[in-house]
């Protein structure tokens, strides 16, 4: 067990959301830490509070203020201590998000949809960097073996070939974490794997810390370690089971 400071650490984490005049606890306590180069599955049913949690983790969305809790800590800092501008720097540039419904842009090109995540973070800066951004989302897209597809638009791709220009954009910026919300539950299990095996050779690649949330066991059992929850708690931390043959 690694006794280095965790980069991402999240202590006694309440979320309640309200719906007209009922209150709704999605999560309601829990604990994480990630180490730096760890994968860690999310796994849990729909409404067990794992998206909400991740969407935290990234700064997404806040959690509750409650007596008990310590926040959500990044490379130490409190999120919560940090300001607008500082938590859009974050999630800019230290964060990276693949989501399961890919979320590209229909009128842009496959490369342009790599590259908008670099025009974000960069700003006026874009436009001197941009030979730099260009030639660093094609080498991202042909790792992911559309290199061949650059000009292409989302509705001429596959959904195994959209979520690989997803998790390139994703990297653009070179974050620090990879946060992915089911990004196989849209696909079919052939498909799915493929997105797993290009994770995981990124990972074999760059030891890119990754969080990912799933509903599947199967999935799960991809990572490092598997963090289970229900009822907006963490009721199980295990090392994944070992996974030499995929479904």
């Amino acid at each position: 067990m690694t006794t280095t400071p965790p980069i991402l650490s999240a202590r006694d984490v309440h979320k309640t959301y309200r719906l007209g005049k009922v209150r709704v606890p999605v999560l309601r306590g829990a604990h994480l830490d990630v180490h730096k180069g760890e994968a860690v599955a999310i796994l849990g049913a729909s409404g067990s509070g794992k998206s909400t949690l991740l969407h935290i983790l990234g700064a997404l969305d806040t959690p509750d203020r409650t007596p008990s809790s310590q926040d959500i800590r990044f490379e130490g800092t409190s999120l919560s201590s940090l300001s607008e501008r500082q938590r859009n720097t974050y999630r800019a540039n230290r964060v990276g998000f693949v989501f399961q419904f890919y979320h590209l842009l229909p009128e842009l090109s496959v490369l342009d949809n790599v590259r908008v995540g670099a025009m974000v973070a960069l700003g006026l800066n874009y436009r001197a960097k941009r030979p730099e951004v260009t030639n660093h989302a094609a080498a991202l897209l042909d790792q992911f073996g559309l290199g061949h597809r650059l000009t292409h638009r989302p509705a001429e791709l596959s959904g195994g070939e959209r979520q690989r220009v997803a998790i390139a954009r994703a990297l653009i910026n070179k974050p620090d974490l990879l946060l992915a919300d089911e990004p196989t539950g849209n696909l079919d299990r052939e498909t799915g794997n493929s997105i797993l095996d290009a994770l995981e050779d990124l990972r074999a690649r760059t030891a890119q810390t990754l969080v990912m949330v799933t509903h599947d066991p199967a999935v799960a059992a991809r990572a490092d370690r598997v963090v289970s929850l229900a009822d907006g708690q963490v009721v199980e931390a295990a090392p994944a089971p070992a996974h030499a043959t995929h479904a």
